[in-house]
């Protein structure tokens, strides 16, 4: 993951505007901050205080992710609020099974939220994301 001056200075304004640790951030048509475990409340605020105060001094939505070494665990973190059926584990594989309008939305057009999913799961996993 390389860190871009935009990402380090998205990091430094959330953390010091949240006190939640911030592992990484990736800026697509919303920035997505991945957090430690156990920060997403401090993260998030009292009734979305901090995550609305974020949204208005950067002109951005954004979406807080909690961390798990799970890569399962993970992945649902990454894809909420979409509700999957299963999600299996194959050979660096995560296959996942949902139904036809949650797969809609996680490939994307041309598959450009497939792709995204699979650029942030690579930051901390060795595998890759199955749509079926």
């Amino acid at each position: 993951m390389k860190l871009t001056q935009d990402s380090i200075q998205y990091i430094n304004l959330f953390e010091r505007l949240t006190g939640a640790n911030v592992k990484a951030c990736f800026i697509n048509a919303q920035l997505i901050f991945v957090v430690e475990q156990g920060h997403v409340s401090k993260a998030i605020g009292k009734n979305g205080i901090n995550v609305k105060k974020f949204e208005n001094l950067v002109g951005k939505k954004i979406k807080i992710v909690e961390y798990s070494k799970d890569p399962i665990s993970f992945v649902k973190n990454l894809i909420y609020p979409l509700k999957i059926k299963e999600a299996v584990l194959n050979n660096d594989v995560i296959e996942i099974q949902a139904d036809t309008n949650t797969k809609a939305l996680l490939i994307g057009r041309n598959s450009q939220n497939l792709v995204h999913l699979n650029d942030i799961i690579k930051n901390y996993f060795s595998c890759k994301i199955k749509i079926r």
